[in-house]
């Protein structure tokens, strides 16, 4: 049996605007004992610091909460806020959905 994955889809600009409704939906996984959350950014166009900063602490709450978080599919903007933060140190990134799916155990 494949592990449950709760996938969030967040898009547009992921700012403080967003920022609430994306905790929330995090938040809401975490609350329902998901294992593991992939956050795909594939319709993400641009992340500022209080989106960063949202992710951080939802990374966070998902360690103490006994969850993974994994994130795919980040663009070049969002790649350089990470690597100039070294929040790709910290994240587990992949490229896109397929090649996270292949890193998951059967």
């Amino acid at each position: 049996m494949k592990t449950a994955v709760k996938v969030i889809r967040p898009n547009g600009i992921l700012d403080g605007t967003q920022a609430t409704q994306f905790r929330r939906e995090i938040n809401d996984s975490l609350s329902k004992n998901t294992k593991i959350i992939l956050i795909d950014f594939q319709d993400v166009t641009f992340m500022d610091s209080s989106g960063l900063g949202i992710l951080v602490l939802a990374l966070k709450n998902a360690r103490t909460a006994g969850c993974e978080l994994f994130l795919c599919s980040i663009n070049e903007q969002i790649k350089m806020l990470f690597e100039l933060t070294s929040m790709d140190q910290v994240f587990k990134i992949y490229a896109n959905r397929a090649e996270f799916e292949l890193s998951l155990p059967n």
